[in-house]
């Protein structure tokens, strides 16, 4: 088998923000409609029920990393991500804002929360990261964490699409898109750097690759769940969320 060639630090970079160009989930039809106004408001709720499970798994995911992590510089400078959404003192954390989404929009975020509607397809593919950046070599796992190079454009026509087209979004229901603008540049730094330094020859350069491709599938997969569930050809299956539970009072008149 021949030996991969090692890119230089700048042609490595450009093919791992070519995979975001090509594969990231701002290009799957469910965002497109979504951010452009065409979902309906059940069709809002089960992406929120099912984003919830994934941003929730979130620290579970860097906590089960940081268990592996030797070197105390990196994980201090890993610690960060669990409180943004955690929280801490003086920050709520995205987790919490993510539930005053849910709210928003009519869910009752104690249901939310609960996860007792989350499509099985989206239980698959966020536990299938988590298992990934646990037993994967440390430079996978940061590697998949690179998806936030491509999360800043997501996240502003996610904001702008949704306060033009829905009633339901303000400063307060947004505020998770909004905080991650402070949040995310820090990690995406630490993150590309650590993975362009570390990723020093062919091979590994391929490894990192694969881990962004990896998660890139994980994102899609779950859009491509809500789609069929809830859109086309909306078959909910047994177990998920069915339009109709676990809303407020409001909500449900």
């Amino acid at each position: 088998m021949t030996a991969s060639v090692t890119a230089s630090r700048a042609d490595f970079e450009a093919r791992l923000r070519a995979i975001g160009a090509a594969r990231y989930h701002d290009r799957h039809p469910f965002h497109h409609r979504l951010h452009s106004g065409g979902c309906a408001p059940d069709e809002v709720r089960a992406w929120v029920i099912n984003r919830y499970y994934y941003q929730s798994r979130i620290p579970m995911k860097d906590a089960a990393f940081m268990s592996r992590v030797e070197d105390p510089e990196l994980r201090r400078a890993w610690r960060s991500r669990m409180e943004d959404h955690d929280g801490s003192e003086g920050n709520e954390g995205g987790i919490r804002r993510w539930l005053r989404l849910a709210e928003a929009v009519g869910l009752d975020p104690a249901y939310v929360a609960s996860t007792d509607g989350v499509l099985a397809a989206t239980r698959f593919a966020v536990d299938a990261y988590v298992r990934f950046v646990r037993d994967r070599t440390l430079l996978e796992a940061v590697a998949s964490s690179l998806t936030e190079l491509f999360a800043p454009a997501i996240h502003a026509n996610r904001i702008e699409g949704l306060l033009k087209h829905y009633d339901f979004a303000d400063e307060a229901s947004l505020s998770y898109f909004r905080n991650r603008f402070q949040e995310a540049p820090k990690d995406v730094a630490f993150g590309l750097d650590w993975v362009l330094a570390h990723a020093d020859t062919g091979e590994k350069q391929d490894a990192a690759a694969g881990a962004l491709i990896f998660k890139t599938e994980v994102l899609w997969a779950q859009l491509d769940a809500l789609e069929h569930a809830y859109v086309t050809p909306g078959r909910i299956p047994a177990g998920a969320w069915v339009p109709g539970e676990g809303l407020l009072a409001r909500a449900a008149e």
